[in-house]
């Protein structure tokens, strides 16, 4: 498994602080605040599989493309970014040894302690 960062999906993050559409939520909100798998594809089907992937900070290069098992470490539910969500992931990448989608992470929260 080669997961790298998702440059596309760190810039649509960032973008989301930028216009304040972010939750400033606590860590374990995340198990209740995280979208299904039914919402992922009523996603995909009206806004496409390039639109889902800028949710998930890290690519699965070796999944097959154009799937959703491409795509991991959510930051969000589709509408925000959630600061409960960058805490999940940022703890997760770093037990997973992810360095770049850890970083990523940080420099999120980080900006959205700030705010």
């Amino acid at each position: 498994m080669t997961i790298r960062l998702n440059e596309a999906a760190l810039s649509h993050a960032r973008g989301l602080l930028r216009t304040g559409d972010f939750v400033a939520d606590e860590r374990d909100d995340w198990s209740e605040d995280a979208p299904s798998a039914d919402d992922g594809n009523a996603f995909i089907d009206k806004h496409g599989m390039k639109e889902y992937a800028k949710w998930f900070l890290g690519e699965d290069t070796d999944a097959t493309e154009g799937t959703k098992g491409r795509y991991e470490f959510p930051y969000g539910d589709f509408k925000k970014l959630h600061r409960c969500a960058v805490i999940s992931g940022e703890s997760r990448a770093g037990q997973y040894k992810h360095p770049s989608i850890e970083k990523a992470y940080q420099e999120l929260l980080d900006a959205l302690d700030r705010k």
